[in-house]
């Protein structure tokens, strides 16, 4: 009896323990649960308030690190300029930049050049980088994107030293020549000949000078402002009348043709000057004894129709590298023929910011040998056409449709044109 009753104490005391030492493992293991530990501490970062929301708004590409340098949050402009792979940042000057921020707490800017990805031509990508702390264990790092801004100021210094250059030019040769005059006061003949050299330079100076101002005048306009409906046919009669004389010079024939009655919107004189410069350069650049044509003729498009005006020569043509940068301010094909036919380089450059200034765009097909076709395509006057096209998948009025983006061959634009004295 007494036997029993001790093993059944022993029994009772044995369960109390087990329970008791259950009891005080779990208080313990929920204890350790709640305890931040190193894992959770950048498996689960938390930004603090606002902070997503600002850099949702920001122009510049964000990307937030935690201490660990993983990528707690990036804006997809991050992504798209390759700052981020795969969950951490993939520029190590960028990276090294985040771990001296964390270390000190000093905020750090750098401007570096990073290859582009997936263009496989080597250029680089300029890019302003500022790293500073947020918070205690994070890092904010902004990401400007410079390459525009690099590119706008380059051609600013180019543009800057090229009119240096051109003004230079006309400006020393009519000092040496006023010397020449000076020295040669005793002889008719030298102070004639070079008294007309003078008045050569004298214009290519002031034609130097008038389409700088044309050239300022169409970037800075805005030509919608004084639009009209301009009748295309007094465009094209201004334009070679304005070169009929370089023409007859060169007995090179001038011949227009196309629909009649078409009309475009836009500034006139800008229109007029942008058509007079395409015209000048097919004749600067032909042989003599050729032909120039201006034709015009309405293209259907989804967005409205448009008016092409197409100038087309037989000169020398356009290299295919030249092509790409025909449209640049002072570049020149033939530098040595620009001399002597008097062309600043400025002439389809404004061509090129009338045409973008209107709406519309200027192309250029050319072949060397062959000739050139630039053809300047603007907005048409009106909503809608009068009457409907019965082939509205069909540019040309026989039904055909034209190669895109050179609409014309070599020669010539469009049947039939008028031959004008």
């Amino acid at each position: 009896m007494d036997v029993n009753a001790a093993v059944a104490a022993a029994a009772a005391i044995a369960g109390v323990l087990t329970g008791v030492i259950a009891m005080l493992a779990f208080r313990v293991s929920e204890r350790e649960q709640k305890r931040p530990t190193r894992t959770s501490l950048h498996t689960d970062p938390v930004l603090p308030p606002g902070v997503d929301t600002v850099l949702s708004v920001l122009r510049s590409s964000a990307v937030v690190l935690d201490e660990a340098d993983a990528v707690v949050k990036a804006s997809s402009a991050a992504y798209a300029l390759g700052l981020v792979r795969g969950g951490k940042l993939a520029v190590e000057p960028m990276s090294k930049m985040a771990r001296d921020t964390r270390r000190d707490g000093e905020i750090r800017q750098v401007e570096l050049d990073l290859p582009r990805r997936g263009t496989g031509r080597g250029e680089a990508l300029a890019v302003s980088a500022r790293v500073a702390p947020l918070g205690s264990r994070l890092v904010l790092l902004l990401v400007e994107d410079l390459t525009e801004a690099r590119r706008i100021e380059a051609v600013r210094r180019d543009f800057v030293a090229n009119v240096s250059h051109e003004l230079k030019t006309p400006v020393g040769a009519l000092s040496l020549l006023s010397e020449a005059v000076m020295g040669a006061s005793d002889d008719p003949e030298a102070v004639e000949r070079f008294a007309g050299r003078m008045q050569i330079e004298a214009t290519r100076l002031t034609n130097l000078v008038q389409e700088l101002i044309d050239l300022s005048r169409v970037q800075n306009d805005d030509p919608l402002e004084d639009a009209e409906p301009v009748r295309v046919d007094e465009l094209v009669a201004e334009a070679v009348d304005r070169c009929r004389h370089q023409a007859g010079t060169k007995q090179i024939t001038m011949a227009a043709g196309g629909t009649a009655e078409l009309r475009v919107w836009g500034n006139r004189g800008q229109l007029a000057a942008a058509l007079g410069n395409l015209v000048e350069n097919a004749v600067n650049y032909s042989p003599a004894r050729t032909r120039v044509g201006i034709a015009a003729r309405r293209v259907t498009a989804p967005g409205g129709d448009h008016i092409e005006i197409a100038v087309t020569d037989q000169g020398i043509g356009i290299s295919d590298k030249d092509k790409e940068r025909i449209f640049e301010r002072f570049y020149r094909v033939d530098p040595a023929r620009s001399r002597q036919t008097g062309g600043t380089g400025l002439g389809l450059a404004i061509v090129k910011h009338v045409a973008a200034s209107h709406g519309g765009e200027v192309t250029v097909w050319s072949s060397e040998g062959q000739g050139s076709t630039f053809t300047l395509r603007l907005p048409e006057a009106g909503a809608s056409r009068d009457r409907a096209d019965p082939h509205p998948d069909l540019d040309d009025e026989d039904g055909q449709p034209h190669p895109d983006p050179s609409p014309y061959g070599p020669y010539d634009p469009l049947p039939a044109p008028e031959v004008l004295p």
